[in-house]
């Protein structure tokens, strides 16, 4: 039995870049659009995020996935935290991920998982618009939140698109003014900083909501035809009245999207149901459905997030590991077995 390669985020960021993210995420969702993944729903442990006890402030979520054009599966089990954690200036994102040979089911790989998280997240974006607004080269871009997953972001649309504008807000001044010094290799036009949340609306292609906020601040009266826009993760942060006027709803997983996240309350409400899901980035993604006259159509696209994509991303940065002899073995069973490839 081989050992378990064990890999910390110093070198999973020297064995993957934003590139090889954006192609792995590509190839995993054309995997599930042909129903060649199995990716179950998150499991979700609350531990304060919004239940009264116990009371730090986060959560954490079980993800796992299998991926059929790697042969591989895992899992993610990955979270935020402020309260403690913020105090200690830890980033808000903690997360492992643990793969296994799903032929005889021995772990083959622990790694990291925030920094692929961060990744996988931008990525998923880009692929997403780039489906549905295939053929188009060039975009502007309206960004709320210039923290790390508004980084991830614009590097992952600056592999797919040239990025002509974008135009970002955040509640901290001085959070936007260090995106926008640290982003300007990544965007061929100008970086323009908000001064109120309505500017990032205005004459975009794409709207990204990477915020904390639970407020629905994104409002339908801001939201012009021809724009895409993407709430991520577990936050409402758009206006209800937007997605029930919405002309198209893009999800990567239809049960995990409908009971968390942007569209929950709808669906309990009864007003948001499997129904009104026009498509799946898997099908946009294989071409088994499109969104016709793009100029005239308001989209929402919610790639919440899922474990087959971390799950990808991991397998690549095991298998560049071996190639580079990086990584520590470690015999969890104690039996002095010495590894094998997988």
């Amino acid at each position: 039995m081989e050992q378990t390669l064990l890999l910390n985020q110093e070198e999973i960021k020297e064995l993957v870049t934003m590139k090889d993210v954006v192609k792995l995420v590509d190839k995993t969702f054309q995997d599930m659009g042909n129903e060649k993944t199995v990716n179950p729903t998150k499991v979700l442990l609350d531990l304060g995020e919004t239940a009264a006890y116990p009371p730090y402030e986060g959560f954490m979520n079980a993800m796992p996935a299998y991926i059929g054009w790697q042969d591989i599966a895992g899992i993610k089990w990955a979270g935020g935290l402020l309260g403690k954690r913020k105090e200690l200036g830890l980033p808000y994102i903690t997360s492992m991920i643990l793969l296994i040979n799903p032929q005889i089911g021995n772990f083959v790989s622990v790694m990291d998982g925030a920094y692929i998280t961060n990744f996988r997240t931008g990525a998923q974006t880009a692929n997403a618009l780039k489906y549905i607004k295939r053929g188009q080269k060039s975009i502007k871009v309206g960004l709320y939140g210039a923290g790390m997953q508004g980084r991830t972001q614009t590097m992952a649309l600056s592999e797919v698109f040239d990025i002509e504008e974008l135009i970002v807000y955040d509640i901290y001044r001085e959070v936007a003014e260090k995106f926008k010094e640290s982003m300007e290799s990544y965007v061929r036009g100008n970086i323009k900083i908000a001064k109120e949340p309505s500017e990032v609306a205005q004459n975009v292609d794409a709207i990204i909501c990477v915020t904390q906020s639970k407020d629905s601040f994104l409002k339908d009266e801001w939201v012009q035809p021809g724009t895409v826009v993407f709430p991520m993760g577990s936050y409402q942060e758009v206006e209800n009245e937007f997605i029930l006027n919405a002309d198209h709803i893009v999800v990567d997983h239809v049960e995990q999207c409908l009971h968390r996240g942007v569209l929950k309350d709808l669906n309990e409400q009864g007003k948001v149901t499997k129904e009104h899901i026009d498509a799946t980035i898997g099908e946009l993604a294989i071409g088994v459905k499109t969104i016709e006259d793009f100029r005239n159509k308001r989209v929402i696209c919610i790639p919440i997030g899922t474990g087959a994509m971390d799950i990808s991303v991991a397998k690549f940065a095991m298998d560049e590991a071996k190639k580079r002899k990086m990584g520590k073995p470690f015999d969890f069973l104690g039996t002095g077995e010495i590894a094998t490839p997988l």
